[in-house]
């Protein structure tokens, strides 16, 4: 076997990137960075974390915090699970481990939101444990040099790469091995056009050697993916007023903000859309939303063709229909100038940036 270890940590040490949670040894700032950056580019998630640890330097403030307001500093981000994991695990932490985190991979793993890759990142990088961690990159990496064909997304795939990562990691420096080699994935062996004319181990790759970079690391099958049709009712009354409802249960955006939502089967036109308008009782926050009586010539599509909206297995095509009324009756409604303060979807938030209510009054 190659000695890999040396070779990725010697470039790891010239052309790893800055980054704030790195150099940091404290366990709540390499949770926090690890639980953002899950499915998130290191670009976009900078940012967050720069806010989380603003407003929440300590793992007790994060506790503390409510959870509306965690999830309006999560927007954005996506995945919205991992915001209430994150809070779960951090009231976890401050108030049952009197602020302490465990301190090995076995334990770390009991945490709410902390599978395999997290715990072995924290305990790798904040208590030298000799964890291997084993992401994305990580499988890209492995394959591409050692030809694994394994199916990543397979129990037999996922063994496999975690024994050989276990097997390769730099025990004398585990934290230093895991960054290099999370690092080493995501800038230089990246899934399209990597460096391989300038890789370290371009020798030994039997990837490159059998020009199959492309073709690795093998994924399984694919999931099948939902459509969906959302249809918001963006209602506007004359005293500059609108309706938001919480969404609740098992589903999507479970927690966050959002306007009445009519859900359909196919894509509404404005005779199908009013015509549902008329029939459906909104029901927010126990009680019936309820409006004057309108016509409607006082109903508008703000976007005539659907936006796009993907999930991890859904599509969504979302609509916003502009709903003027005199006034609107219920416990959900809010001034239109109070909007900013709810946490809400990303797709709606781009709506809220795009749409200019007192122009459209």
């Amino acid at each position: 076997m190659i000695n890999l270890s040396k070779r990725l940590i010697s470039w790891y040490l010239i052309n790893r990137r800055e980054l704030p949670w790195r150099g940091t040894k404290d366990p709540y700032r390499i949770w926090l960075s690890e639980i953002i950056l899950q499915q998130t580019r290191v670009e976009q998630g900078t940012p967050y974390y720069k806010s989380f640890i603003k407003a929440y330097p300590t793992v007790k403030k994060l506790a503390d915090a409510p959870e509306d307001e965690v999830l309006k500093r999560w927007q954005g981000l996506g995945y919205y699970s991992r915001a209430r994991n994150l809070h779960i695990t951090a009231k976890t932490v401050a108030f049952d481990l009197d602020g302490r985190f465990p301190d090995t991979y076995k334990q770390l793993k009991t945490l709410k939101g902390v599978g395999d890759y997290t715990a072995s990142a924290i305990a790798s990088i904040c208590f030298d444990e000799a964890a291997a961690v084993v992401d994305g990159n990580v499988y890209r990496v492995l394959s591409r040099i050692f030809g694994i064909k394994t199916p990543i997304n397979t129990t037999a795939g996922q063994k496999e790469f975690k024994q050989l990562a276990q097997k390769l990691i730099d025990k004398d420096d585990p934290a230093t091995f895991n960054q290099a080699m999370m690092e080493f994935g995501a800038i230089h062996c990246k899934p399209k056009q990597p460096y391989c004319l300038h890789c370290p181990f371009s020798d030994d790759c039997i990837a490159l050697q059998t020009n199959s970079i492309e073709a690795l690391p093998v994924k399984k099958g694919k999931t099948k993916v939902r459509n969906r049709y959302f249809n918001y009712a963006v209602f506007i009354s004359e005293k500059m007023e609108t309706a938001l409802q919480q969404r609740t249960g098992k589903g999507i955006w479970r927690g966050l903000f959002e306007f009445p939502l009519l859900e359909s089967d196919h894509e509404l036109n404005m005779k199908d859309f009013s015509k549902k308008l008329v029939t459906t009782k909104f029901n927010t926050e126990g009680q019936d939303l309820k409006y004057d009586t309108f016509e409607s010539s006082q109903i508008e599509l703000f976007n005539p063709k659907s936006i796009l909206h993907k999930l991890s297995h859904q599509n969504l095509y979302v609509k916003f229909w502009i709903v003027r009324v005199k006034n609107l009756y219920g416990t959900a409604i809010i001034p239109i100038e109070k909007l900013e303060d709810f946490a809400v979807p990303r797709v709606i938030d781009r709506f809220l940036e795009a749409f200019n209510f007192e122009r459209n009054q």
